[in-house]
């Protein structure tokens, strides 16, 4: 199968999350500084969530910019991804909501270990999808990003049940940020 179409539905998929993350804000009640501050966790979680959209977005972009072909085990997973990843704007909400509770902080940091492990199983079956294709076999070599990602979210989680809910939050963030150095690291 071609890969357009299959681009322009994650596209697609990804600008309604965003959409729908950015309506979940609530106004501020008033036009001072205060009532922002008032919503001030509501907007660091949807920062985080656009920083989320934003790099799945960038990843799956620069991966379907070198793949030639891809499998039905790449569809469905990716449509399962996707799904996972459409649970976002509920959990944004969740968190802004209850920002110091652990359940909801767990939530949103499981939808970063299952979009993890289910970006490498991708990465797997794209490999599969197109053996031929060197650029992608080279780019597809090792889930280092991934494997970070899992553990720093666990870390998270572990400070978050003990300790500060906010750590997976946190910890959410950093593996952003860890994302986008690793290749530069061992590049």
């Amino acid at each position: 199968m071609e890969t357009e179409r299959f681009e322009a539905f994650i596209d697609a998929i990804l600008a309604i999350i965003i959409t729908i993350i950015v309506l979940e804000i609530p106004l501020a009640s008033t036009g001072s500084w205060q009532a922002l501050l008032d919503i001030k966790y509501e907007f660091i979680i949807y920062a985080i969530s656009f920083m989320i959209c934003f790099n799945f977005w960038n990843f799956n972009n620069n991966i379907f910019s070198i793949v030639n072909r891809v499998s039905p085990k790449v569809i469905w997973t990716m449509g399962i991804t996707l799904f996972v990843f459409s649970m976002l704007p509920y959990l944004t909400t969740f968190v802004a909501e209850n920002f110091y509770e652990f359940f909801p902080q767990c939530m949103y940091g499981l939808i970063f270990i299952i979009t993890a492990v289910l970006s490498a199983l991708i990465s797997e079956f794209l490999k599969q999808a197109d053996p031929a294709n060197i650029a992608l076999q080279v780019t597809l070599d090792n889930h280092y990003s991934m494997y970070f990602t899992v553990c720093l979210v666990l870390i998270g989680m572990v400070i978050g049940y003990f300790a500060y809910p906010p750590a997976i939050m946190v910890c959410c963030l950093i593996s952003i940020i860890g994302v986008w150095c690793i290749p530069k690291i061992r590049g």
